[in-house]
């Protein structure tokens, strides 16, 4: 009976949600929105019921001990700190903790009685500086993380709240669940239903792409490569027979490898295999042979002088500035990567500096092994928040209403796409459509990934819509954005895993040490010296306790998939 009435619950919350309409027209063009019926419900004046994301919870006798839908409860001035990644990226005038997008959360929280402060983090130092933290007991009230293996043993360890008292209840979060959905929710439980963190919904899971210069494979008459080994032959020919005359021109740069490291496997035909090898790196390194073949692969691109000499200390924007400036012949990098207006729009500053430069994406190269296609894909999650025990209960209540919030209109979708007049338009379809996106990319969309915490790739319910609008965010490149994430779910798709296994938190730090050290040293070292080399990676995995994540990964997608 409690699962029904739970399902009914969250059934008119999704309808009432879907009446209030991901293209509302009645936003207010001046960069503040219309009183919505959570904002009613939150002043003290009115006696309306809650409506929208919201129950009546006029009965105490049935009403949760803790209110997080936004607007059910006013808040006594609670304070909270928030983090916030920063990329360094800031436009003049503003900072990541001050600008914009961070008042008007301030001014959306102050109508229930919320006080936010925001915590910088650097990006890159997420892991370290959230271990530093959490060791001093100084994290933030909303802690965040890509890496939720850590916030398990945390819980674990007795340091981080369960939510569930929190979001579980009839007349909890009840937008946080009209928007990521009990399978997404659940991603952050615990065998014995405990809440440990909330991760982020994924508008789509495609991953990675593999990216060549179309405009050199065209003037060298060349075909798309199908195979690893067409793909060496179309590197070597734009490197060495370059038709701009660039000799100096760095033939390739994989800046990620999910896509390329597909085309090697020897397990991905076995969902079950597979499974096992993911995780990390080193898990597939240790576990999947084809891992073998594919660093051998590396290491002939750069013993032929056909990949970057430094590439394993290349920063971010080293990678990007040799894209633009037209040093790059292939690389394999995230997907949407040479259009995204995030990452800078680099196709259209690389046609800047070279005119009649193109980059296109190709589809995965066909496995070596069975001659299929396969693509990385995201799991359904993305990154994780959490509240350390640090924080009091009205502070986690506090929070879980700020996430709750973020899973409205005038929350998520607001962060991510603006505001109507200003910053986009529908189109007959109702899909937002940028106005100028080289204001929005100065005005809001450096930082609304990382103040959106509910949604990775932004407020979208379906997959469709963000497809239709991703491709309207780059003028000029609509062709190029469908066909990226097009070709990045081609073929067979390999999803993440987000299972963690007991033994993982405590020797995940010395794996990474060695795998850092050895997948540097079996790319760089002469071929003759290749097997040796990666032998001793397989033994310093071993010494460091691989064996162990193995066998409980092994023993727990066996019971799984039997």
């Amino acid at each position: 009976m409690k699962k029904r009435f739970f399902a009914l619950l969250l059934v008119i919350s999704m309808v009432l949600l879907m009446f209030s309409g991901c293209g509302k027209k009645d936003q207010a063009d001046s960069g503040d929105t219309k009183k919505t019926t959570s904002d009613k419900s939150a002043d003290k004046d009115t006696g309306d019921k809650k409506e929208t994301g919201s129950s009546d919870t006029s009965d105490s006798s049935t009403a949760s001990k803790y209110q997080t839908t936004y607007g059910s409860k006013m808040f006594d001035n609670v304070k909270i700190k928030v983090q916030l990644f920063d990329r360094s990226n800031a436009p003049e005038g503003s900072t990541i903790t001050e600008n914009r997008w961070t008042e008007y959360a301030k001014e959306q929280m102050k109508k229930v009685g919320i006080e936010l402060e925001f915590v910088p983090v650097p990006r890159w130092d997420e892991i370290p500086k959230m271990q530093s933290m959490m060791a001093s007991q100084t994290a933030p009230d909303i802690t965040l993380t890509y890496t939720m293996s850590h916030v398990e043993q945390y819980f674990k360890d007795g340091g981080v709240w369960d939510l569930s008292e929190f979001i579980d209840g009839p007349d909890q979060a009840l937008n946080m669940k009209a928007y990521l959905g009990e399978d997404v929710i659940n991603i952050g439980r615990t065998s014995k239903d405990e809440l440990y963190g909330i991760v982020a919904k994924r508008a789509t899971t495609a991953k990675s792409n593999l990216f060549l210069r179309k405009d050199w494979m065209d003037k060298l008459n060349l075909e798309v490569p199908t195979t690893p080994d067409e793909l060496y032959d179309v590197i070597y020919k734009m490197k060495y027979e370059n038709p701009d005359a660039r000799n100096t021109t760095l033939g390739a740069i994989v800046w990620n490898a999910w896509n390329l490291k597909a085309a090697f496997s020897e397990l991905v035909g076995d969902p079950k295999e597979v499974a096992i090898s993911l995780g990390d790196d080193a898990f597939g390194d240790y576990y999947d042979p084809g891992n073998r073949e594919y660093y051998r692969f590396m290491n002939k691109l750069y013993n032929a002088g056909l990949l970057n000499q430094e590439y394993y200390t290349m920063a971010e924007d080293d990678f990007k500035g040799y894209v633009v400036t037209g040093d790059v012949a292939f690389f394999e990098g995230s997907v949407n990567f040479a259009v995204d207006v995030l990452r800078g729009s680099l196709l259209k500053t690389l046609q800047e500096n070279v005119p009649g430069a193109d980059i296109v994406s190709i589809p995965p190269l066909k496995n070596v092994n069975d001659g299929k296609q396969y693509s990385a894909a995201y799991a359904a999650a993305g990154i994780m928040s959490f509240c350390p025990l640090t924080a009091s209960e009205e502070v986690v209540e506090a929070c879980m209403t700020y996430l709750d919030w973020m899973c409205t209109e005038e929350g998520g979708f607001v962060f991510y796409h603006g505001f109507e007049g200003e910053h986009y338009e529908f189109d007959e379809n109702g899909t937002p459509k940028v106005l100028d996106a080289t204001y929005n990319a100065q005005d809001k969309d450096w930082i609304r990934t990382d103040i959106f915490l509910v949604g990775n790739q932004g407020y979208f319910m379906t997959v469709d819509d963000f497809n239709a609008c991703t491709s309207l965010e780059a003028p000029g490149y609509e062709q190029h954005v469908v066909d990226n994430y097009e070709n990045a779910l081609t073929g067979i798709i390999i999803s993440d895993q987000t299972y963690t296994s007991p033994s993982t938190p405590d020797l995940i730090t010395d794996i990474g040490i060695v795998r850092d050290e050895y997948t540097v040293s079996v790319v760089t070292c002469p071929e003759s010296a290749f097997d040796a080399t990666y032998d001793e990676y397989m033994k310093e995995l071993e010494a460091v306790g691989i064996k162990t994540i193995i066998e409980e990964r092994t023993a727990h997608f066996n019971e799984m998939y039997n």
